[in-house]
């Protein structure tokens, strides 16, 4: 594969400053070296919060979560950050959750779910629920489930659960990793792609399972493997073109189509797994994640247009 053409210069400039701080091979540190290193990155790129939010820490369904209001909302977003459920917490993510509350006047409750591998399957997924079963009794309306990488599984997941329970306004999945086969198509395309590699994905499930084995069709595992799509929200899904995960998001929209569901599914050009990192130093990375605070909000308000996005 050609990254020299496909990826950008602003985009391998992304990809070095992050490697400086996370280097390709990570995932043969120990998991408590990892995540210090992923927090040091974090801590790095973050760019604060912008003006007019608010900003505040509190339990949901017994879940450690973050709260940002930039306003009145009817409509909740609830974030499941991303980090191969070993990494990331509340701080992975804080800024770009008040990036989005800010962008949409939404609502926007990040979720600290418990990681591997001190915490295997159905950990994660179990915390995720919980919250978001509290963020609808506590505020009520309508919700949006967004989430990227291991945050899109669980976004998927919680929505798989919850489609005829709660009201839920729509799913934004960015770079998700839903459940695919792991080998053939973008897996073996981007074995070996800047960020994430086929090696990495593989290690993480392997952390997310605690040895034991992947479960089999369990979509609260793997969204994918659910037999009935039907009912699930409007979706709206973000892949990044050299990513080993790519097929996941097209196959996941594949699934939705039979079922009748409107979906959308947008593959960024050039850019790379965790692009979101790089939101304000990459013209390609900017302009994606206005698309994605657009589908939010268009989500909430009812006016998302699958075909247009």
């Amino acid at each position: 594969m050609d990254y020299a053409t496909l990826i950008d210069a602003e985009t391998w400039a992304f990809i070095r400053r992050t490697e400086e701080w996370y280097p390709p091979d990570a995932v043969d540190l120990s998991i408590a070296e990892q995540r210090r290193i992923y927090d040091a990155m974090c801590r790095a790129f973050f760019e604060g919060y912008p003006e007019g939010v608010r900003v505040g820490d509190l339990s949901l369904g017994g879940v450690p979560c973050r709260l940002y209001e930039a306003g009145e909302s009817a409509v909740s977003v609830v974030y499941f950050h991303g980090g191969g459920f070993v990494v990331g917490g509340l701080d992975s993510h804080d800024d770009v959750c008040a990036e989005i509350a800010v962008a949409t006047g939404l609502r926007v409750i990040s979720v600290d779910y418990r990681l591997a591998p001190e915490h295997p399957h159905p950990a994660a997924f179990e915390d995720c629920l919980a919250a978001t079963r509290a963020v609808a009794e506590r505020w009520g309306g309508r919700l949006v489930l967004a989430g990227d990488s291991a945050g899109g599984n669980l976004a998927a997941a919680v929505a798989h659960r919850t489609r005829s329970e709660l009201p839920l306004a729509g799913q934004v999945l960015i770079y998700p990793g839903l459940g695919g086969v792991g080998r053939g198509g973008s897996y073996a395309e981007h074995a070996e792609a800047p960020m994430l590699t086929t090696r990495d994905v593989a290690f993480y499930a392997a952390i997310r399972c605690g040895g034991a084995g992947e479960p089999a069709r369990d979509p609260t595992y793997a969204p994918l493997t659910d037999e009935d799509f039907a009912g699930l929200p409007p979706t709206a899904i973000v892949t990044a073109q050299c990513d080993p995960l790519a097929d996941d998001g097209a196959a996941y929209k594949a699934a939705l189509d039979a079922a009748g569901v409107p979906a959308g599914l947008r593959q960024e050009a050039g850019l790379v797994h965790g692009y979101l990192r790089a939101r304000s130093n990459v013209g390609r990375a900017k302009r994606s994640f206005a698309r994605i605070t657009g589908a939010i909000g268009d989500l909430a308000s009812g006016r998302f247009a699958p075909g247009s996005f």
